[in-house]
């Protein structure tokens, strides 16, 4: 009996060991991608960017649950502080962890319900992250980072406004703004991430724990 508790321990030991190799593996890939971004100049002012950073992290929430998911979140945001930095005294790095969080944790969630873990589920769960975070992302622009962008830089909140009329001229205000320029950027932004990982995590899921 404690011969097979032991084997059982380290069963456990080693399990414990690749499931933390894995999400710092997966959390610094995806710091390195956030620091890749790029504009979209059709949907949003430049200073919102697009980038692949949340591939790895659900990928990681998929594969080893939601909790795995807010610590491979951590390590992103970590690895982009120790190699971009911040322009918003961290204020702009909270509130990504924030919105990856609200896409990774519920995708996941949904996902492993019940240890079901089907193409339907994978769906529907990336479908509700992609709503909530999308629905986080206006109320914590609009409140927060807007006006925290707006004193690091010292621009009053009409110069956002203006640039995004520059960009949709149905935007006239704050509410406008969020509604034509934030919910279509991040519906895009989370719904790329989530294609790109419908179609790719089947392929190394056996790398992975959890399948």
């Amino acid at each position: 009996m404690s011969e097979q508790v032991l084997r059982r321990g380290d069963v456990m030991e080693r399990s414990h060991t690749r499931t933390i190799a894995q999400i710092a593996m997966l959390g610094a890939l995806a710091g390195v991608l956030m620091n890749l971004e790029f504009p979209l100049p059709f949907l949003a002012p430049s200073f919102y960017q697009l980038d692949f950073s949340e591939v790895p992290v659900l990928i990681s929430s998929f594969a080893m649950g939601p909790l795995a998911g807010v610590l491979t979140e951590l390590v992103k945001i970590l690895v982009h502080l120790v190699t971009k930095g911040t322009m918003t005294a961290g204020v702009g790095d909270l509130a990504n962890f924030l919105f990856g969080c609200s896409y990774v944790v519920p995708a996941g969630m949904i996902y492993r319900w019940r240890h079901k873990k089907s193409r339907l589920h994978a769906v529907v769960g990336m479908t509700a992250g992609t709503i909530l975070t999308t629905i986080l992302a206006c109320f914590i622009n609009v409140f927060v980072l807007l006006p925290a962008y707006g004193e690091a830089f010292g621009m009053p909140i009409q110069s956002f406004i203006e640039m995004g009329a520059a960009v949709n001229s149905a935007v006239s205000g704050l509410a406008s703004f969020a509604i034509f320029i934030l919910v279509p950027f991040n519906l895009f932004k989370y719904t790329l991430n989530s294609v790109i990982v419908f179609l790719i995590y089947k392929r190394i899921r056996v790398v992975l724990r959890g399948d």
